[in-house]
Parts: C-alpha cells; structure tokens; sequence
C-alpha cells in the first residue's frame, strides 16, 4: 500500500473549509496539517485551487448481483462509482434469489470480496415469515430491508403481526420502501380502465400517488416510535411526509431519519413529457410543489440522506407501453456530479451536501471510522475541480446496462481521483482495473 501525500488542498469537511495537507499512510489519514510538503511519499498530489471531500457513501443502491447480471453486476457498478466518487455502497436485497437468509447473505460479500472497487455491505430482506432470520440479523449487514410497497418475489412484507415483530425485534437499523400496495392496485386498475393499454406514463404519479407514500410512511413511523425502533425511511417523494421527520440537525440523536434522492429533486411530473419511460421510478416522481419542498426539507434538515436508489434496466426496457418498463434509473457514475449541481445553481451550499452525501451516513448506518476527513479514519476522499461552463462527461460508460439518466447533463464538476481505503482508485481519466473496496465495518 502506497503513501500518499495530497497538498495545498481546500478541504470540505464537517461543516468548514480551509486549504491544507493530508499525508494518507496504511490506508488511513495519517496527519492533517498546514504544511506536510516535508515528508516523503510514494505519491503526492498538488491539490492547489481543487476540493477535497470524503467520498460519497450511497446507502441505496441495487447492483443486481446475484441474478440479473446481464443489468449490472457488483465489479461493473463499483467500477462506474469510484469514477464518479462514490466510494461507499449499500446494497439492496431484492435479487434473484432474495437475500432474506444470513447465509444468503454471507454469500453475497464472498461475491463482493476482491471483486468490488468501492467499500461495500448489504442488507438482509424483509419477508412476512423470516423473523427468526431478522433476530439473528449478521452484524456485517448494514440493515434490514422493508419493502413496505409492492416488491419482487416474497419480498413484500403487508401482514401487520409480521411489521410489529420486525419492528420490535430486529437489531440492527430497519430501512423501509414505504408504499401502499392497496392503493396502488386500485390507483393502476382505475387507470387500466379509462386508458387500456394505453396509460400515458405521466400516470404514474397518481397510479404510485401521494397517498400510497403517506399510508405507508405513517405506518412505519408509528411501528418505530411505538417499538422504539432504528427508522430510516428511503426516498421520501411527497411534501406531506416531510413533517413527519424531525428537522434536528444533530442525526445522531435521531431514532427516526429520512432519506431523498436525487433525481426527486432534480424532475417533477412535467418532465415526463421530455424524459419519458427513462424516468419512471418507485416512489414515482410527484408534483413540481413536491420537489421544491423536498428541497427544503434538506436545507432545513427534516431530511437526513440523499443517495441514489441506483437502479440499473436495459435501455431497450426503458420504452413501449407504460405497464412493461420497469422502475428505476442508473446514476452512480454521475451521482456525485448530479447533485453538485444543486450547488453549482445555489441551491445547496457545499458544506450541506457533504454533511447528506458523507457524513449522515455514515452516523445514521454506524459506519466506523469513515464519511469524516479526520486523522485515523480511513482514507476514502474524492479531489475534485469546478468548471465555468459545464461539460458533458467524457468517461465511457462503466453501468454495466450501457447508459446512465444524467449522461446529458453538462456538469460543472469534474472528478480528478478517487481514493478508496488508501489506495487510488481512480485519476487521470483512466479506467481502473484492480479493485481496493474493502467490506464496511460498525460501532457497536
């Protein structure tokens, strides 16, 4: 493991800025000073007029792996985020097969070990009968997983005794997809039959409504506070949640967090129009009031996280009638970049993102020692440049289904190296071929 000696730097870090040194050594950040140009490195970086930030922590993703590799596998998608900089994944359970057992479970890091360029852990599922499985959850896992709305295989969890026993049992933070199947279903079948076949996909925002989100968040936020339980719920969509999450800006005081995405606060129901089938995401993208609001939800801290929810379909899938595309979008080589621009247009500060993209991750999920730029944490940072004119991305594209929703965007932000675990991971616009991602480890 080389050493690496990053200088002149403005580092963006726990709510500050200040130009320093950073000597990374044994894979953790050795020192950080006003001046380390003294000590020798294997590597040193001028970091004169660039940023540097820990790396993103995405705590939702889907890599497909095991099951649909022919959408994405985990060396393609860790591949594709290092180059954007995330250096950490949390990696969602609804494979083929589920992973709703620990030994499933265990299967799926020895996949991940060696293959994965970014560090990595999983989530256990969620079924309406494996609580033995969830009071048992291994201390590897990041989570266990709820989908509260519609899922694949046995995945949907509706039965409310099975929800009161996950709820009161389980040992580890419980992270839900909050959607009312019942109201999705009478929603769709309504549609079917003014529309047909032909449902026009702006639909989708009533069909997958505001009020299947509601229903379903008011029900696992009571489940916690009744059961004393680790909340964190994904991908809020709706204006009408946001009052439900306290707006503390201490997350480590929070039994109860949230989390937006970023592609809910960059499209609203309009840009169906223009972006089509390529936009169609559960929980569906709502109202443009919706949008803003979720906005403010981040910069008045009702809203803890933002990720992804990186969700990887053919691009042939992605078009035909409304019923067969499937859900989801593929973003995390540019996720990073993407929600930099929320900077770039003044809508976020710097600081508030890496406090939603790095460190409330890593206190909601009990990461150890990473998501900070502190000395003794491992060394997971990103160096990046601000341009004057955005550009569109020049890297091939590393998704492993060959196109990614932001790939239009021309972003002001460019990624220059990635560092995972202390090793390079990414610089120099070349494409990587040996993996450092290392498996997350947490604070009891």
């Amino acid at each position: 493991m080389k050493s690496i000696l990053i200088t002149n730097a403005t580092i963006i870090n726990e709510n500050t800025r200040k130009i320093s040194d950073i000597f990374v050594k044994n894979g953790r950040i050795d020192q950080i000073s006003d001046n380390l140009s003294h000590i020798q490195a294997d590597i040193t970086i001028d970091a004169s007029g660039k940023y540097l930030i820990p790396g993103m922590i995405d705590d939702q993703v889907h890599f497909r792996e095991p099951g649909l590799t022919d959408k994405a596998d985990i060396r393609s998608e860790s591949l594709a985020a290092v180059i954007g900089g995330t250096t950490t994944f949390m990696d969602m359970p609804n494979n083929k097969p589920p992973i709703i057992t620990n030994d499933g479970l265990e299967k799926k890091f020895d996949i991940a070990n060696n293959r994965s360029f970014a560090n990595y852990s999983f989530y256990l599922g969620a079924t309406n009968d494996n609580i033995e499985e969830i009071k048992n959850t291994s201390k590897r896992a990041c989570g266990v997983k709820i989908f509260m709305g519609a899922s694949t295989g046995n995945m949907l969890v509706d039965n409310l005794n099975s929800l009161e026993d996950i709820f009161l049992h389980c040992p580890k933070l419980i992270a839900t997809h909050c959607e009312s199947s019942p109201i999705i279903d009478r929603n769709l079948k309504a549609a079917k039959e003014k529309y047909g076949d032909d449902i026009p996909l702006e639909m989708h925002t009533e069909i997958r409504s505001r009020e299947c989100c509601i229903e379903s968040s008011t029900l696992a936020v009571n489940l916690a506070k009744n059961n004393g339980s680790r909340l964190h719920v994904l991908h809020l969509t709706t204006k009408d949640e946001i009052d439900f999450f306290s707006n503390s800006s201490n997350v480590a005081g929070k039994s109860i967090t949230a989390e937006v995405c970023i592609h809910h606060m960059l499209y609203s129901k309009k840009d169906y129009a223009t972006k089509k089938g390529f936009i169609k995401c559960n929980p569906s993208i709502k109202e443009e009031s919706d949008r803003i609001a979720l906005i403010e939800a981040v910069n008045n801290n009702n809203i803890d996280v933002i990720a992804t929810d990186h969700a990887p379909h053919l691009i042939s899938e992605k078009t035909g009638k409304y019923e067969d595309i499937p859900a989801g979008l593929p973003v995390i080589q540019h996720s990073l970049r993407a929600v930099l621009e929320l900077y770039h247009n003044g809508i976020f500060t710097l600081e508030k993102i890496i406090e939603k993209i790095c460190h409330n991750p890593a206190i909601c999920y009990n990461v150890k020692e990473r998501g900070f730029i502190r000395e003794g944490y491992w060394a997971d940072l990103v160096l990046i440049d601000f341009l004057d004119i955005g550009v569109l991305d020049k890297m091939p594209m590393m998704h492993k289904c060959g196109w990614s929703a932001f790939s239009d965007v021309p972003f002001k932000t460019k990624v220059l190296t990635t560092i995972v675990s202390g090793n390079i991971a990414y610089t120099n616009e070349e494409i990587p071929e040996q993996p450092f991602g290392a498996e997350l480890e947490f604070n009891d």
